[in-house]
């Protein structure tokens, strides 16, 4: 009887362990997803600047008052050679389109 109640609290010390290992790994993953996320982004201050708001005079476009739907819009037909310009069709090129949607998600203004 013993025994049954050392293998049954064993049990329950695995499960405990191991629970509390996946929750700690999950929010690695979670940390690790969003800073990737982050990053994409991040690569569009370069020319547009940490708020977005472009360089005056510069021709880099204001793009902090496109919806996420607008930006991905206008990613993928800079991608796609629709829309015209001197770097972007360059750098939307380089992309994905699920990188793209990513970057229209975290730069795009949320309806």
């Amino acid at each position: 009887m013993r025994a049954m109640y050392l293998k049954l609290l064993i049990l329950l010390a695995l499960c405990l362990g191991l629970s509390s290992w996946s929750v700690s790994t999950f929010a690695q993953n979670l940390d690790a997803s969003n800073l990737y996320k982050r990053s994409l982004a991040a690569t569009c201050a370069n020319c547009h600047g940490t708020d977005g708001q472009g360089v005056i005079d510069g021709g880099m476009p204001l793009i902090n008052n496109l919806t996420s739907e607008q930006m991905l819009a206008q990613l993928k037909a800079f991608k796609s050679g629709a829309r015209e310009g001197t770097i972007m069709p360059q750098l939307a090129k380089g992309y994905s389109d699920e990188q793209l949607e990513i970057i229209a998600n975290q730069l795009g203004k949320k309806q």
